[in-house]
């Protein structure tokens, strides 16, 4: 059996601009509803695991799909909210202006630390990569493979997962666009493992 994690392709979100923390949710609104940019394409190795998959499974954002849309595949056998990303926590200060990406790293820092205002637990979210291992673990064993298309955080924790329960592979499938880790569940593959 083999489970492959791919991040998805880079999204056409604007992050030079400056807002307040309170005006984060704006930006994370975007962020879920953009497309992959036109300058994004998936490695030649991306597009050959893709094809050799059974099957394909995305996050029901529009990112995710891009994705798998790019990397020519023709059916996505799952669609499901539950891989979408770990949802990232915002509050509702009045502060100094600062780039998104510079409040989008604080806030997941400090929901690590335990901060989930306006946002996802980070033991709910540990919960939902579980859950999302155990589906992936049942349609590999099912179809023999499959390509999950998702998001940096949920593919690293539900990595984490499918190691616990036994799957050899990268301790992280990788946290740049179109990155990978190919996971696989069978005596013959213990120790061998890629990342893209």
């Amino acid at each position: 059996m083999k489970i492959v994690l791919l991040r998805h392709g880079k999204p056409e979100i604007e992050t030079s601009g400056k807002l307040k923390a309170s005006e984060l949710h704006h930006w994370i609104k975007n962020y879920n509803s953009a497309g992959i940019h036109k300058n994004s394409q998936p490695s030649s190795k991306a597009l050959e695991l893709s094809k050799e998959c059974k099957a394909v499974v995305c996050s029901d954002l529009r990112r995710s799909i891009e994705s798998a849309k790019l990397l020519h595949i023709d059916k996505i056998n799952h669609t499901d909210s539950l891989f979408r990303e770990m949802g990232l926590p915002y509050g509702n200060w009045n502060t100094p202006k600062a780039s998104p990406l510079f409040w989008a790293t604080v806030f997941r820092l400090l929901w690590f630390c335990g901060y989930s205002s306006n946002g996802e637990a980070f033991s709910l979210a540990k919960s939902r990569a579980l859950k999302g291992a155990d589906k992936l673990e049942s349609i590999a064993r099912d179809k023999g493979s499959v390509l999950h298309v998702g998001h940096g955080f949920m593919n690293k924790y539900i990595s984490k997962a499918l190691i616990s329960k036994g799957w050899v592979g990268p301790k992280s499938p990788g946290r740049n666009y179109w990155e990978f880790g190919i996971y696989k569940y069978n005596a013959e593959y213990r120790g061998e493992y890629s990342t893209g």
